[in-house]
């Protein structure tokens, strides 16, 4: 079985299930029409699934090695590399007087989950130097901008981000690389930072690194660091390669999944750096780009759950075993009651999660001019990031049981989809961090945000029960169900909405899904493939709703209640 990108998903929820009409007539995105996305969108998914997708199994079984202290890429990854970079995918979101394409949010989140759906380790190069672009083109100086971006567009030069330490994970502003003023206006970084995704590689002319660093002056926590550029090679008075920096890939680690993808150990000895933005605004600095970087992990999630249900499908529709119980003349398993069911279920969240992630794409297109739709983008984020990445995880998993005890034989493939998807729920953000962010920051609105959202679901309900009245009136109830557990989060100190958290996002996740798939239902006229897969969500996996909320109320006295004690056999 070969991974096809869902193009015609894709195009079916930007015309059905989210606003993207709204995005092509606003004002950043006028010279982008419908016709134009369609084709783009169809040479994407030509690229994942002809260049990229082949590379996914071969990136697993020959990992990235360092060798003689130059990390080696999987085979076929640095020509993959480099038509990505020839296609301009690599500039996507970079503004067209930078070389870039300036398509919407929302299009290049289609297109970064196909390339996650192709191959995950290969396509989190590309992510991580758009995500440096961004931050360059908000808070670099015009020197390094136009040094550093038409190089990383071109794919000439890659970029990296340097976060975290040992020591220091979730709790950043714990970091301990200092970085000290030299006298011709650069600085010199010296530290250690681990888990550096693409932190080398054997395709590019040079490694840029994005480094979080604390200076003398720089007070404690997070409002005291700063953010520095810190190539591997120095680039010369020309603005090419020069001479090799003080920095050095100390390992890689060796992990459970995306073994094509080098997650670097990095050390710096009084590396040569260039501030970018201001001093001590690092933080800031960073968060201009989390949103999108957040979103693209989560159709990372999105992209393996297409893949491994697209393997399970396959599968399950050739393997022959014991007498049908429908009365086929084959007699393959998805004859089975319980095997077509955790089919249905992996086709039917991989299509919530993805409507969400693009939901929250279009909202933040559309905040670039209008502070509501903003303030729904940020809302969404921890729901597309956690959700999608949690459904990565668990649709991978029934991926592994429906091929059976092939499925944990490494050679059907169907293991290392499970593998690869356990990252997503961690980094970014782990997603108990993202549930704690949307109770917490995301609700000090008052839940505005949130509550916008339900009243559009149940306005759409109303009107979809002249259609299809019972899914309709299900929906409905659910929204009001969830309004009702918002408001009874709102109520709540914030560590008892911490001890709830991770359901009250489950559980609006859950709902915006029941919404999704009733719009998918109705454009599809109430009768058709789509319809019976949101008869079968609707019914089956939405009431989850219910229970998620009911532990929403009990705050976080009964988890404290357990000592560690009690936790110990």
């Amino acid at each position: 079985m070969t991974y096809r990108a869902p193009v015609s998903d894709y195009q079916f929820i930007f015309d059905q299930i989210v606003d993207f009409t709204a995005v092509l007539d606003s004002s950043p995105f006028e010279e982008v029409d419908a016709d134009t996305v369609s084709a783009i969108l169809e040479e994407a998914g030509k690229l994942a699934s002809d260049v990229i997708a082949p590379l996914d199994r071969g990136g697993d079984l020959t990992p990235a090695a360092l060798v003689d202290g130059v990390v080696r890429t999987s085979p076929g990854f640095a020509a993959a590399h480099g038509q990505i970079a020839e296609g301009g995918w690599i500039g996507m979101l970079a503004q067209p007087e930078n070389g870039g394409m300036g398509l919407p949010l929302s299009v290049a989140t289609a297109i970064n989950e196909m390339m996650s759906g192709g191959c995950l380790s290969l396509s989190l190069q590309p992510l991580m130097t758009q995500g440096q672009i961004e931050a360059l083109e908000h808070h670099a100086s015009d020197a390094i901008k136009e040094l550093y971006i038409p190089k990383l567009i071109s794919g000439e030069w890659t970029g990296t981000m340097n976060l975290t330490e040992p020591g220091a994970g979730s709790d950043v502003g714990a970091l301990r690389t200092k970085a000290e003023r030299n006298d011709d206006g650069s600085y010199a970084i010296t530290g250690q930072k681990i888990f550096i995704t693409w932190g080398d590689n054997d395709f590019s002319d040079n490694v840029c690194h994005l480094v979080l660093a604390r200076l003398p002056d720089g007070g404690a926590g997070t409002k005291g660091i700063s953010l520095f550029m810190v190539p591997k090679m120095i680039p010369d008075a020309e603005g090419n390669p020069g001479a090799a920096n003080s920095l050095k890939v100390v390992s890689l680690e060796h992990k459970l999944g995306i073994h094509g993808s080098p997650t670097c150990v990095m050390q710096y000895d009084g590396a040569t750096g260039w501030l970018v933005g201001e001093e001590h605004q690092g933080m800031k600095c960073m968060f201009t780009m989390m949103n999108n970087a957040r979103l693209g992990v989560g159709v990372q999630g999105v992209g393996v759950a297409e893949a491994s249900t697209q393997k399970a499908l396959a599968y399950a529709q050739d393997r022959v075993q014991g007498k049908s119980p429908i009365g086929t003349e084959n007699g393959t398993i998805i004859d089975h009651a319980d095997v077509r069911r955790m089919l249905a279920h992996m086709r039917a969240d991989t299509f919530v999660a993805r409507s969400i992630a693009l939901a929250c794409g279009v909202a933040l297109d559309l905040g670039r001019t209008d502070p509501e739709q903003q303030a729904r983008g940020a809302f969404l984020i921890p729901i597309a990031k956690a959700f999608s990445t949690d459904i990565g995880h668990e649709v991978a998993q029934l991926g592994v049981q429906v091929h059976g005890g092939m499925g944990y034989i490494e050679e059907t493939g169907a293991a290392q989809y499970a593998r690869d998807a356990r990252i997503t729920s961690i980094y970014e953000g782990t997603n108990g961090i993202q549930a704690m962010d949307l109770v917490g920051r995301k609700l000090m609105d008052g839940g505005e945000a949130g509550f916008a959202i339900l009243d559009e679901i149940e306005s759409f309900a109303e009107a979809a029960r002249a259609t299809l009245p019972k899914r309709a009136i299900a929906v409905w109830n659910a929204a009001e169900t969830l309004r009702e557990g918002m408001e009874a989060m709102l109520a709540l100190p914030m560590n008892d909405r911490f001890g709830g958290a991770v359901p009250f996002l489950r559980a609006f996740a859950r709902v915006l899904g029941g919404h999704y798939h009733l719009k998918a239902a109705i454009a599809e006229g109430g009768e058709g493939p789509r319809s019976r897969l949101a008869a079968f969500y609707i019914k089956r996996m939405l009431p989850e709703h219910a229970a998620l909320l009911a532990q929403v109320r009990l705050g976080a006295a009964d988890i404290y209640a357990l000592s560690p004690e009690d936790l110990t056999a």
